[in-house]
């Protein structure tokens, strides 16, 4: 089996492992992050009523102009700021941190330090 077959079904594995045991309400949803090669993305989802709360990327207006010449998990740490002061302007102050397939390092956990950083309690 090729490295990157093998890769993507380690990757499945952990994705429905982590997704098993995470669950998002209104008053604390799910923060779902997805990493590409170039750019992060977080989403809030409240999976009881199958909404997405919030949204925060690399590419936000937002962050236009104080991401520009940043290393890629500084932009991470960006955006999770981004998210949390958006859920904090919805009155929601706790959320759960739904790293999906991607191991707790680097990007993704910049995103998750940027999120408490904004007074998010993950």
């Amino acid at each position: 089996m090729s490295s990157e077959k093998q890769l993507r079904k380690v990757r499945e594995r952990r994705q429905t492992r982590v997704r098993s045991k995470i669950f998002g309400t209104v008053q604390r949803p799910r923060l779902s992050v997805y990493r590409s090669a170039r750019y992060i993305y977080v989403q809030a989802i409240a999976d009881d009523v199958g909404r997405t709360l919030a949204e925060a990327s690399a590419l936000s207006r937002e962050l236009k102009d104080t991401i520009s010449g940043l290393k890629k998990v500084d932009v991470a740490a960006e955006v999770g700021k981004l998210i949390g002061r958006r859920l904090l302007e919805q009155n929601v102050s706790e959320a759960v941190f739904d790293r999906g397939k991607y191991l707790y390092h680097g990007r993704v956990k910049a995103v998750a330090e940027g999120a408490r950083d904004a007074g998010l309690k993950i």
